[in-house]
C-alpha cells in the first residue's frame, strides 16, 4: 500500500502536458517562421551592392525584415525552451516580451489616431526619403513601383515630388539626362487597349501642367491615396490587427498558466521535502 501511494505521489504533477506542449509547438511554429524571415532578409542584404546596402538603412525593407525576424527568433526561442524545460525565468521573459510588444502595438495605434497629422507628416518624410534613394536600392525601387501601380499614384503629395531624385530633377541644367523632369514608368497611365507599352511615357511630365500631365500619368500623391484606402478598408485592417493580437494574447495566457502550474509544483515538492509525508494519505 505504501509503495502504491508513493507511486501515485510521484506521478502527480500540477504541470499540464496539454498546456506545456501546446505552448511548445505554438512557439516552435513561429520560431521556424522567424528563421525563414531572417534567411530571406540576410539573402536580400548580401546580394546587394556595397553602395546600395548603405544608401538608405532607415527605409530598407531587408533591414526591417531582419530586425523583426531576429526579435521574433529570440522571443520564440525563450518560449520553446522555457516550456519544454519548464524554466520559469525563460517563460517570464517570453511573457513579458509579448506583453511589451502588445502594449507597444496598442500605443502605436492610439497615437497614430490621436496624432494623425504628425503620422501623416512622418509617412510623407519616409516616402520622400525613398524617392531620393530610388535608384540606390533595388528592393526599395520595386517597393515604390509596386505602391504607385497598386494605388494609382505618383510621388508623396504630387508627381512633382520626383524632382527630389537626382535622376528626375529639373533644376540641374548641367547634368540633365533623358529622365530629367520626368517620373518613373510606374506613374504612367497604362491603357489595356494598346499592344505596345511606351516605357518612356513619364519623360518630361514635370514640365506639364496638372491637367496635361493627368492625361499621361497619375498626378495624385500616394499619401492621399493611402489615407483613402485606409478609410475604405477599416474592417480589413481591424481583422489584420485582431489576427496579430490573438496569437500574442494566446501566448501570454498559456505562458502565464504554465508559470503558475510550475510554481504550484515547486511548492508541492518543497512541502513534501519539509514534511516527509504523503499528501494523498
Amino acid at each position: 500500500m505504501g509503495k502504491g501511494r508513493r507511486g501515485h505521489k510521484d506521478e502527480f504533477s500540477f504541470v499540464s502536458p496539454v498546456v506545456k506542449y501546446v505552448l511548445f509547438f505554438f512557439n516552435l511554429l513561429f520560431w521556424v517562421i522567424a528563421l525563414i524571415l531572417v534567411s530571406i532578409a540576410v539573402y536580400a542584404r548580401v546580394t546587394k551592392h556595397g553602395e546600395a546596402a548603405t544608401a538608405c538603412l532607415t527605409v530598407d525593407p531587408s533591414i526591417l525584415l531582419m530586425v523583426v525576424g531576429v526579435l521574433m527568433f529570440i522571443i520564440t526561442f525563450c518560449g520553446c525552451v522555457g516550456s519544454l524545460r519548464e524554466n520559469i525565468c525563460l517563460l517570464q521573459t517570453f511573457c513579458v516580451c509579448l506583453n511589451i510588444i502588445f502594449l507597444l502595438q496598442l500605443a502605436a495605434g492610439i497615437l497614430g489616431f490621436v496624432f494623425a497629422d504628425k503620422a501623416r507628416y512622418k509617412v510623407t518624410e519616409v516616402i520622400n526619403n525613398a524617392i531620393i534613394h530610388y535608384r540606390d536600392d533595388l528592393d526599395l525601387q520595386n517597393l515604390l513601383d509596386f505602391g504607385q501601380k497598386e494605388f494609382g499614384c505618383c510621388g508623396a503629395v504630387s508627381y512633382k515630388d520626383w524632382s527630389m531624385n537626382m535622376y528626375f530633377n529639373c533644376s540641374d541644367s548641367h547634368s540633365r539626362s533623358k529622365e530629367s523632369c520626368g517620373v518613373p514608368f510606374s506613374c504612367c497611365l497604362i491603357s489595356k487597349d494598346k499592344s505596345v507599352v511606351n516605357t518612356m511615357c513619364g519623360y518630361g511630365t514635370q514640365n506639364l501642367g496638372h491637367e496635361e500631365a493627368g492625361k499621361v500619368i497619375h498626378t495624385s500623391g500616394c499619401l492621399d491615396k493611402l489615407v483613402n484606402w485606409i478609410h475604405s478598408n477599416l474592417f480589413l485592417l481591424g481583422g489584420i490587427a485582431l489576427g496579430l493580437a490573438i496569437p500574442q494574447l494566446v501566448g501570454i495566457y498559456l505562458s502565464q498558466q504554465l508559470i503558475n502550474q510550475i510554481k504550484d509544483q515547486i511548492r508541492l515538492q518543497q512541502y513534501n521535502v519539509q514534511h516527509h509525508s504523503d499528501p494523498w494519505r
